[in-house]
This record gives C-alpha cells, sequence and structure tokens, in this order.
C-alpha cells in the first residue's frame, strides 16, 4: 500500500458530513415508517380499503427499486453531491404531495415520487461514504446508516403516533419536509466532485431491471385482487383464463433474467454495465442479497401486518400503535447500533444464522400469544427477540457487501443494497396483504358455517364471502342497514375479531417458516473476522 493510501486510509475526517448522510438515510426511513401510521388515517380520508392506502407503500418500494440502479449511473456522471441535492429538493416536493392530497391517488403519486428521488439518495449514500471516509471511520459509518434506519422507525412511531392521533395523518409529512431541508442545507458540508461525463448509461439494461421490477411487484401486489390463479372480475384481463397477477411474475422473473444474461455479455464486452456483477461475484456474497432480501422482506410484513390489525380492526388510534410496534423498533435501532461490536468476537455467518434462529423462534412464540391486547408481557417479549435478531441482521448483511468490495464499486453496492431492499419491502408489503387477506377469506367462510345464529340471509346482506380488513364500529354501523338482531349483531363482531386475529397468528406462522428457510442462505455468509478483511481503500487511491 502506498504511503499516500495509508496516509488516506489513517486520517481523521470531520463527521459533519456523516451527519447529512445520517439525517439522509433517516428522511427515507421515516417517510416509509410513516406509512404504516397513516393508513388508518389514509383510509378514513380518502374512503379507500386498507388494501389500496397501503399501495402507497408498495408504490415508494417499486420506484426505488426499478430505478436505483439507474440512479446510480447518474450519480457517476453528473456527480454525487449535485444530484443528491437535486433528488432531496424533490423529496421534498413529495412531502408536499402527502400533505395537500385530496385523494388517494395524489398520495400515491406523492411517494412515487419520493422513491424516484431514493433512487439516487440510497446508493449516493454508500459512495458518499467512501468517498469521504476510510477505515475505522467508514465502517462506523455503515454501521451509522444501519442504525438511521432503525432509529426512524422508532422516531416515526412516536412523533407519528402522537400526531395522528391528536392532529391527523397529514401533520406527519411536514416532520418529512423538514428532514428534507435539513439534509439539503447540510449537503454543503459535503466533499464536491464533478462526476464523469464519459459513463454512458446501459438502457436496454434499465429497461429490463426496471420492467421486471415494475411487473413482479404489481403481480406480488395484485395477487388477492386479481386472483392467485383464475382470473377474478376485478382483474383488468386474463390470460386464457388466468390471472395477470402470477402472469406478471413469470415475466418479471424472465426479464431479470435476461438483465443478467445482457449486462454478463457486455461486461464481457469490455463495457460499462449499469451494475457491475462482480459485487455478487461469490456465493458469500449472494448469500448476503438472499439474507437481506428475506430479512426486509420479514420486516415489511410485521410492520404492515400488525398496524393494520390494531388500527383497522381494533379501531385504535395511532398513538396505540406506536406504543405496540415500540419495543420492536427500539430493538432494531439498539441492536443495529451495538452489533457492530460483536464482529471483532464472532464472523457473519455465525451471527447471521443465530440471527434468523432469533426472528424464527420469535415469531412462532408471537403466533401462539398474540391476542387483542399488544401491551402484555409475552407480546413485548416476542417483539423484542424478533426485533434483536432483525437489527443484527441488517447492518451485518450490508456490511458483508460494503466490505467485500472495493470502494471503486460503492455506488454498485449502493445500488444493490436499495434495489434489494425496496424490492423485498415491496414484495412483503403485497405478499402481506395478499396472504391476510386470502388467509381472513378462509376463516371468515369457517366462522361463518360455525356461527349458526347467523342465517345465510344475513351473510348475504352484508356479503361477508368478500369481506375485508374493517372494525367492529364499521361492521356494526354495517349491520344496522340489515335485519340482524342484537344478537346477531354482537355474533358477527365476536366473528370479525376471531377471524382476524386467527388470521394474523397464522401469518406471522407462515412468516417464521420463511425465517427458518433464511438460514441456509446465512449458513454460507463469510467466516471471516474484521482483520481478516482486505482493505478497499488502495484501489480508491490508486485511481
Amino acid at each position: 500500500m502506498s504511503t499516500a493510501a495509508s496516509q488516506r486510509t489513517t486520517q481523521k475526517t470531520s463527521w459533519l458530513p456523516m451527519v447529512c448522510l445520517f439525517l439522509a438515510q433517516v428522511l427515507m426511513s421515516f417517510n416509509v415508517a410513516a406509512l404504516p401510521i397513516s393508513l388508518g388515517g389514509m383510509v378514513e380520508d380518502f374512503g379507500v380499503p386498507p388494501t389500496v392506502a397501503s399501495s402507497t407503500i408498495v408504490v415508494y418500494g417499486l420506484s426505488v427499486a426499478a430505478l436505483v440502479m439507474t440512479g446510480a449511473k447518474l450519480g457517476q456522471r453528473i456527480g454525487w453531491v449535485l444530484i443528491f441535492r437535486v433528488v432531496v429538493v424533490l423529496f421534498a416536493g413529495s412531502a408536499l404531495l402527502m400533505i395537500f392530497a385530496p385523494t388517494v391517488e395524489w398520495a400515491i403519486a406523492g411517494q412515487a415520487t419520493a422513491g424516484a428521488a431514493a433512487a439516487i439518495i440510497v446508493p449516493s449514500l454508500v459512495a458518499l461514504i467512501a468517498e469521504n471516509y476510510r477505515g475505522a471511520q467508514q465502517a462506523t459509518a455503515i454501521g451509522a446508516l444501519g442504525s438511521a434506519r432503525a432509529i426512524s422507525g422508532v422516531s416515526a412511531f412516536l412523533i407519528g403516533g402522537t400526531l395522528g392521533t391528536l392532529v391527523g395523518w397529514r401533520p406527519i409529512f411536514y416532520v418529512v419536509l423538514a428532514f428534507a431541508v435539513a439534509v439539503f442545507l447540510l449537503s454543503f458540508t459535503l466533499r464536491s466532485d464533478r462526476g464523469n461525463a464519459s459513463i454512458k448509461i446501459d438502457l436496454v439494461a434499465a429497461l429490463l431491471i426496471g420492467a421486471g421490477i415494475v411487473m413482479l411487484t404489481l403481480g406480488f401486489n395484485n395477487l388477492n385482487g386479481w386472483g392467485a390463479v383464475a382470473a377474478t372480475e376485478a382483474a383488468p384481463f386474463s390470460v386464457f383464463g388466468l390471472s395477470p397477477a402470477p402472469v406478471l411474475i413469470v415475466l418479471g422473473i424472465v426479464c431479470g433474467q435476461f438483465f443478467f444474461l445482457w449486462t454478463r455479455r457486455r461486461m464481457a464486452d469490455g463495457r460499462v454495465p449499469l451494475i457491475d456483477l462482480s459485487v455478487v461475484d461469490s456465493p458469500r456474497e449472494r448469500a448476503a442479497v438472499y439474507a437481506m432480501f428475506i430479512v426486509v422482506a420479514l420486516e415489511a410484513c410485521v410492520n404492515f401486518s400488525i398496524p393494520l390489525y390494531i388500527q383497522i380492526v381494533q379501531g385504535r388510534t395511532p398513538f396505540d400503535t406506536s406504543l405496540a410496534m415500540m419495543p420492536f423498533n427500539l430493538t432494531v435501532f439498539i441492536t443495529a447500533t451495538l452489533v457492530v461490536r460483536f464482529y471483532k468476537r464472532y464472523p457473519p455467518r455465525t451471527i447471521g444464522v443465530f440471527g434468523f434462529i432469533l426472528t424464527t423462534v420469535a415469531l412462532i412464540w408471537l403466533s401462539i400469544v398474540v391476542n387483542n391486547n399488544w401491551e402484555t408481557f409475552p407480546t413485548i417479549l416476542g417483539l423484542f427477540v424478533f426485533g434483536v435478531g432483525q437489527g443484527a441482521l441488517v447492518t451485518l448483511v450490508f456490511n458483508v457487501l460494503v466490505t467485500a468490495a472495493p470502494a471503486a464499486l460503492a455506488g454498485d453496492v449502493g445500488s444493490l443494497r436499495g434495489t434489494t431492499q425496496n424490492l423485498a419491502g415491496a414484495v412483503g408489503t403485497a405478499v402481506a396483504g395478499a396472504l391476510l387477506v386470502s388467509l381472513l377469506g378462509l376463516g371468515v367462510g369457517r366462522a361463518v358455517m360455525e356461527h349458526p345464529e347467523l342465517p345465510p340471509s344475513l351473510v348475504a346482506q352484508v356479503n361477508m364471502d368478500n369481506i375485508n380488513f374493517v372494525s367492529n364500529d364499521e361492521l356494526r354501523s354495517v349491520l344496522e342497514d340489515t335485519d340482524a338482531t342484537p344478537d346477531q349483531v354482537e355474533a358477527a363482531v365476536t366473528l370479525n375479531e376471531e377471524a382476524r386475529l386467527g388470521t394474523l397468528r397464522l401469518g406471522l406462522l407462515i412468516l417464521a417458516g420463511v425465517s427458518a428457510l433464511a438460514i441456509l442462505p446465512a449458513s454460507r455468509l463469510p467466516r471471516y473476522r474484521p482483520d481478516e478483511i482486505p482493505d478497499p481503500a488502495p484501489v480508491a487511491a490508486a485511481e
């Protein structure tokens, strides 16, 4: 290693630029964490089902995942600092759309805009860390991104829950706007770069990966509405009687395969790819990507399912939701911050396997003990254990990818992280919604058969075969317009509570099975310890 590279590796740099990058991660994560809290308010404000309101969550993740690789190349071409400032202003505009949205379509457009901005912010965070920090400072900065993501969940549930209860869901996005303004002002502390105008963007690869991710997300998001196999009446079209949802999923996978084939051929010809696939060359790096996808998808499922149940079914306030989710979010924050200390004692493989064991045990436990009272010790314990596993895994797999790649490929690692995390978040939310509604339909059908006091004529009046997640109060209001007796109303409300709680428990058990399967890729994570990791700084210094 040259003397200049050594000095660059050991020299201490001001942490002020990291404050800007930390708050940028908080900005994105706070926005995402605020959406589940806002579900109840949007459902009431816009008069739409919760599955429609949750499209704001899905479209954000879809936009980021579809555009992040292209965003990484734009950052390299234009210059990370300049484009960073532009998209932070765009993010502020998305917050204004949420604040003044007259319909749910405007709110969805706001999150699509936020996702497009985040598609460039995500890779820029990794690239700017690699440019501004080296050595131990770089490792600390990478860990800070994980803790920023976690603390955003805590603050969003606290601040958002309070505002949502006392004022409404819209003021939550004033906080997002304030974060965007602060990040823009602090961006002037970042080291400037001029970009490289000679970098060409592979438009074919951009179209392939963008189309693939859009089709995958739309397919998963509409499995319930359009049909998992046969097309329903709600499907916009059918393919020989088949639902377009699974067809889109298959086509999305095909586009993804063509993307990899095209990119490998482009790299073999010596041309610049949309993403350098050398960042996932080894089985260990691919294992880190698989583990990242699963752990983020699990988090998205939990963050969607529990607030949905608390706000929509139980009819409790956003503040109640924040209190119920606090053990999980607070634990994720603390664990993501402290897990770095264990890297000196245990290799990534050990931490990864142990993390997925914790999430599996926690989900099984929650599926057994969860009930209508979220403040019980067994429930809090389950969320605490799940948070420990989640916090450790999110930081760990990101660290594995960053430390395995040279600093010159930091933007590619950032785009891979963004694509994986946001596709996982969108798919996790969509699958959770489809899974819960499907299980709910089965549960309601069985419960109706077990309640002879609910005659078929009454069931037909409330259309319980096609019922979505509704609160007990809303169900009582619907039954007032029927010939149901008071006893029948109470029986229907009891069915409402039992069917939805049973659905949530079964859903958590299925997630536990997915978590258990993730132990396999975690067992393929690297065995090295921090002092064995090659320093990628010389690559950057040689540029």
